[in-house]
């Protein structure tokens, strides 16, 4: 039987699935961040299906969403974009950590994947966490800085008001920086990593994602099987069946 809990760890609301029979064990973990404007429910179905192959999964609740809401919404949530981007990074180490003190895990069979925001943010992370074995990006990409100016670009043309000043938004892309891959792609260090993008993605563009993928591919010539983009030609800003049973056989495979 496949068990969920509802669980805060250091202020961050999760929720923990497993196999009630396995709970105690230390089992392979896949940790799973959700979207934008999203809640963490939403992808219990990739829970389910990961616990029923042996893992230990968690879903954590980003800053301003869900249990978490403060009551932002529209404009002013997406000003909070990179925020809960970057905070999310830092707390799913957090929440690793905690469940590696426990004994609950293989600390050295993890994986991380997330959808749209979720994905942004396992591209990040892939820049700060040698102990990610394996990924999967669902709707995300790498280009951190690249995406808040085109982020930025988009409001301006809409005539919206944004509320930081220059040095504010210098100060965020200095961060930002940091952690986006496409400009230190030696620290994929071959490890397994699983893009699904629909081409008619509204959201989080298509060819950004497309050309990261081209860009690395030589990297990963030795080992070309650890490496994959699945493209969904009718696909806008939603994952398939397809893309969740692809997720699944990913971590079996890789973690």
């Amino acid at each position: 039987m496949i068990s969920i809990e509802n669980k805060i760890i250091k202020d961050i609301p999760i929720l923990h699935v497993a196999d009630q029979q396995k709970w105690d064990q230390e089992l392979p973990l896949i940790l799973f961040v959700h979207g934008f404007t999203s809640i963490y429910e939403k992808n219990l179905h990739y829970a389910y299906l990961l616990a029923k192959k042996g893992f230990r999964v968690i879903l954590p609740e980003a800053l301003y969403h869900g249990e978490r809401n403060e009551g932002l919404s529209g404009h002013n949530l997406n000003f909070r974009f990179w925020d809960i981007v970057l905070q999310t990074i830092e707390e799913i180490d957090i929440i690793k950590t905690w469940f590696e003190k426990e004994r609950l895990i293989d600390p050295s069979r993890i994986g991380l994947a997330g959808t749209s925001m979720g994905g942004i943010v396992t591209l990040g992370a892939l820049t700060k966490y040698p102990w990610i074995k394996a990924a999967v990006s669902l709707m995300g990409m790498p280009y951190y800085e690249k995406f808040a100016q085109w982020q930025l670009d988009e409001m301006q043309k809409n005539g919206l008001h944004i509320p930081i000043d220059d040095n504010e938004i210098h100060h965020l892309m200095c961060n930002l920086r940091e952690l986006d891959l496409s400009m230190q792609t030696n620290k994929l260090q071959n490890r397994p990593l699983l893009f699904w993008h629909g081409r008619k993605d509204p959201v989080v563009p298509f060819d950004y994602t497309y050309h990261f993928f081209e860009t690395i591919q030589q990297l990963y010539k030795q080992e070309p099987e650890k490496l994959k983009f699945i493209i969904d030609e009718k696909a806008g800003h939603n994952v398939s069946n397809e893309g969740v049973a692809q997720t699944v056989k990913w971590f079996e495979k890789f973690v």
